[in-house]
This record gives C-alpha cells, sequence and structure tokens, in this order.
C-alpha cells in the first residue's frame, strides 16, 4: 500500500511553507508532502499551475489529499483536478479541514498507512459542523 500524499495550499506562501513544516516536524519525511501558495505575481492567492506542480511533487499511487486556506484556493484545486489526466482525477481529493490542523492530523493517518477516503474523513472530522 502506498502512503497518501499531502498538498497544502493557501493563499500566502509563508502560511503554506509554515503548515508544511509543522507536518515535517511532527511525522517525519515518511509522507509525501508539497506546498504552494500566492499568485503567479508573487502576491496573495493562488495558482492552478502551482497546485498541480505540488500534486506532481506529492504523488502517490495512494492518492493525494489537498489541505486549503480559502475558497479560492478549494476552487483552484478543484480545477487542478480536473486537469489531471483522467486516471489520476479519482485519487486526489480536497479535504473540508482546517488548514494546519487538517494537514497534521491528514499526515499522521497518511503515516499509519490509512487510504485516502480514511485521511480525508479523518481530517474533516475537525471542521466544524
Amino acid at each position: 500500500m502506498k502512503t497518501v500524499g499531502i498538498v497544502i495550499v493557501s493563499h500566502s506562501p509563508k502560511v503554506a511553507e509554515g503548515a508544511a513544516d509543522m507536518v515535517r516536524q511532527m511525522v517525519g519525511n515518511e509522507v509525501p508532502l508539497a506546498w504552494c501558495g500566492g499568485d503567479p505575481a508573487g502576491g496573495l492567492g493562488t495558482s492552478v499551475e502551482k497546485i498541480m506542480g505540488a500534486i506532481d511533487q506529492a504523488w502517490s499511487e495512494g492518492g493525494v489529499a489537498i489541505l486549503v486556506d480559502l475558497g479560492g484556493a478549494e476552487t483552484n484545486s478543484e480545477m487542478a483536478i480536473e486537469m489531471l489526466p483522467p486516471e489520476r482525477q479519482g485519487r486526489v481529493v480536497v479535504c473540508n479541514a482546517p488548514i494546519v490542523e487538517g494537514a497534521v492530523i491528514a499526515a499522521t493517518e497518511a503515516a499509519g498507512g490509512s487510504a485516502l477516503d480514511v485521511v480525508k474523513r479523518t481530517a474533516e472530522e475537525l471542521s466544524p459542523q
């Protein structure tokens, strides 16, 4: 079984990098991890191209769980998924979870060998109902 990869997408590159740093410090290097943030001009925002690059970087046959900070990051992540080859689209999901806590718990679950649907469900348990 392949370990699920984690992608962190934030409007701020510093927020994305900080969340990824927390994941690395808590889980180590056993989980494929990538992050991206900022628009192509270097300001706040997100970029479909950067997200696609992060998905490629964290790619695992076990799938990829994406954690996002705001609605625009979610929309661009969904667009990035739609642009993936068809055989990959069903193995990438956006988690409706807090970006930092969600990324840490998703990576912890992935490190334990859980499948993509379990990683997503566990991260989303952190969201207010």
